[in-house]
């Protein structure tokens, strides 16, 4: 209970004391005008007030993983605390934030964009194909797990493939809608029953008495099946510790948000309250499940029976359905962002102008047949791929903001150090999981080392030498766009 508490206690601090360090070090103009402004369209850039920006990052970035995730991490014990505490504030928050706030200084620019601008234009091409698969599995992920639950608290007709369709026809709509029109005016209540339900969650784990039974903060393994926390743990939890999912969607809000100093609370406070999300539902299975019943039960219905599971338990028959249906809410509001998303960056990787609908509707149609297709392929083997290409895309995203504070002569540890935590993770994971190459761990920890460090090798060498050159030929400039030159094309006014 003590770990629990204290571990929530350190998310506010993180966000109270941290995260003005890390505002600082960026810069902040409070009087610079924001690209919901300067290029204001009606459909994805629109000024909207700071609660309802929060709101919506809050709910695009929480899809199932701060739920789903910290459940299965759960298994780990409260070794999950750690990461989760530690992963958010250190990292994950940090990585939104810079993420979202270095694409508001280019005119609301999506990651590939950003990629090729701060990392050398090949760069553009091969995180394009990274986002864009991203987003397919994500989007495809997110209507599976939201109609599995659905099914299960709807009459028999109303089965898994019903509500897939019903979600599709939801998605569809959100990704050519202007942003303003659904997802602003759905999301306030999608937001109150995720919050109440959490609320609820937590209340009763106290006044049950079952927060006594959430053990206190160990190192020990206790995974029933004996996965190895390194680098397991950093992948089962990505959603409210650090997810690269979260670089796809700050530049949504990035062309919304109207003044710099929003930034803050919207994009380093949603992280931080994924957080917060993401301990309740670990405790909750730490105290109600034994780790070996958990595991059988996440194996015979993925962590979605957990989670009906708990909120049966806790709440009773009214508000566990209630708390079920705050659970739906978050991968349906992400799912349907993950599409618009994809819908952007396409556009803007072939430079296809999004203002009319015909536009619109060439790009989502081919992105929803593909999905569809996608929907026949086994769940389980999607997500070990969306792992991956998950927690890839943030460690992309991190060397990204690592770049930009390096050309603005800012202290960019506070990027370097987590992204290359996640860089030797991810390779590691790459070498010795299924989806990869198989390998025995301890010859593993070796290889990721080595990789990992001629890669950070080529990548300083490239970033000190690109300094230089627009050191010489002056084009470090006041607003840190230092690469003006480079790729005119991504910046009108700046």
């Amino acid at each position: 209970m003590i770990s629990f508490i204290g571990g929530i206690v350190l998310l506010v601090l993180g966000y109270v004391l941290y995260s003005q360090l890390i505002v600082k070090n960026f810069g902040v103009e409070t009087e610079r005008e924001t690209p919901a402004y300067v290029l204001e369209d009606g459909s994805d850039f629109i000024p909207m007030a700071e609660s309802k920006n929060w709101l919506i990052q809050l709910l695009n970035i929480a899809g199932t993983g701060p739920i789903f995730g910290p459940i299965m991490g759960a298994l780990y014990g409260p070794v999950a605390f750690i990461w989760i505490v530690i992963g958010n504030i250190f990292a994950g928050a940090v990585h939104d934030y810079y993420l979202g706030m270095i694409s508001l200084r280019n005119n609301g620019a999506h990651l590939p964009a950003l990629a090729g601008k701060y990392l050398g234009k090949p760069m553009k091409h091969v995180v394009n194909i990274f986002a864009s698969l991203l987003l397919l599995l994500v989007g495809t992920v997110f209507v599976t797990s939201p109609a599995s639950l659905l099914a299960n608290l709807t009459p028999a007709f109303m089965n898994n493939w019903f509500w897939v369709v019903i979600i599709f026809i939801y998605y569809f709509l959100s990704t050519m809608l202007p942003i303003d029109k659904i997802i602003g005016r759905i999301y306030p209540i999608f937001g109150a029953i995720l919050l109440l339900s959490c609320i609820g969650v937590l209340i009763t784990l106290f006044t049950s008495g079952n927060i006594a039974n959430v053990p206190e903060l160990n190192l020990q393994n206790m995974h029933p099946d004996g996965v190895s926390i390194i680098p397991g743990i950093f992948f089962t939890i990505s959603c409210g510790a650090m997810s690269g999912f979260h670089a796809t969607q700050s530049p949504i809000i990035s062309r919304t948000i109207q003044k710099e100093g929003q930034g803050r609370w919207v994009f380093y406070g949603a992280m931080i309250t994924e957080g917060v999300i993401a301990m309740i539902w670990a405790a909750a299975a730490m105290a109600l499940f034994d780790r070996v019943d958990l595991s059988a039960l996440i194996k015979a219905g993925t962590a979605s029976a957990a989670v009906s599971e708990i909120a049966l338990t806790l709440l009773g028959s009214v508000g566990g359905t209630i708390a079920i249906l705050g659970v739906i809410v978050l991968p349906i509001t992400s799912g349907d962002t993950a599409f618009r998303s994809l819908r952007m960056i396409i556009a803007d990787y072939i430079n296809l102008n999004q203002k009319p609908f015909k536009n619109r509707f060439a790009i989502s149609f081919p992105i929803f047949a593909m999905s569809t297709a996608l929907m026949f392929i086994d769940f389980n083997i999607l997500w070990r791929y969306f792992n991956w290409a998950n927690q890839t895309t943030a460690v992309i995203a991190l060397f990204v903001s690592t770049a930009y504070l390096i050309y603005k002569s800012a202290n960019y540890w506070v990027t370097l150090i987590p992204g290359v935590f996640m860089l030797y993770m991810v390779i590691l994971y790459l070498l010795t999981e299924k989806i990869g190459f198989g390998l025995e761990m301890q010859l593993s920890y070796y290889l990721s080392a080595a990789i990992t460090a001629v890669i950070l090798v080529v990548f300083i060498i490239y970033v000190r030498k690109t300094k230089e050159a627009l050191t010489k030929d002056s084009l470090l400039i006041n607003d840190h766009l230092p690469i003006k030159a480079i790729y005119p094309e991504l910046l009108s006014n700046n």
